[in-house]
């Protein structure tokens, strides 16, 4: 068995092949960003987070690699990404050689990484969890025609600023910059509360209190 690291998987043409076609099956559908900037990112807080709460090194790369992965399931159908996307990186994490409870740490993460019917099941699903619906900002949008942006679009526009802080071992935060001249924050909550949610519990999972600060001011 080998030490897999995220570092092996850039390098696989398949996992690249993935990454590029599930962004662009989504652009098809006017989703937004969904490639290598947002899997880069996801990978690099996901790792980070955990390296703060003092996690073990292992565990942190295993988070980046969960990080990076989270997402391939849409080169299949954005509907149940999360489950094809564990089926596809455990084929991809066998075939590098990973022992089966690594294996196992980050396809759990990765199939319970999405708010429909995702749950913190591991520290690595946890910090997967709250890095991914961290990235919220106008670099996702693709539609260049602000006058055919839809919700989506326009919320993730107003965000100018995004960053997850670790104030300790048992505070986090989701600080928020919104241009509320292009969209309220209530539209915000309207299609993310769920996501709110589940980083409360991924928080909590890891013995952290989950808070939302947005324009400087606590709302969740």
């Amino acid at each position: 068995m080998k030490q897999v690291t995220l570092a092996d998987l850039k390098t696989d043409p398949f996992v690249q092949g993935y990454i590029e076609g599930g962004n662009r099956h989504l652009g098809a559908i006017g989703y937004t960003e969904h490639g290598f900037r947002h899997v880069n990112l996801v990978a690099h807080i996901a790792s980070n987070l955990l390296e703060k709460l003092e996690h073990p090194a292992r565990e942190c790369e295993l988070a980046a690699i969960a990080g990076y992965l989270h997402d391939i399931g849409n080169a299949v159908n954005r509907v149940g990404h999360a489950h094809t996307g564990a089926v596809l990186a455990a084929g991809i994490l066998e075939r590098h050689t990973m022992p089966p409870e690594e294996i196992t740490t980050i396809i759990g993460a990765i199939g319970n990484h999405d708010e429909g019917d995702g749950h913190p099941v591991s520290p690595v699903s946890a910090a997967l969890i709250l890095a991914d619906k961290s990235d919220v900002h106008r670099s996702r949008v693709r539609n260049p025609d602000l006058s055919t942006f839809d919700i989506h679009d326009r919320v993730n526009y107003a965000v100018e600023r995004s960053f997850l802080r670790v104030y300790s071992e048992n505070h986090v935060a989701l600080e928020l910059t919104i241009n509320t001249e292009i969209c309220p924050v209530m539209d915000y909550f309207e299609i993310f509360m769920a996501r709110m949610l589940l980083s409360r519990k991924a928080a909590e999972f890891l013995g952290a209190q989950f808070e939302l600060v947005i324009n400087g001011v606590k709302l969740l």
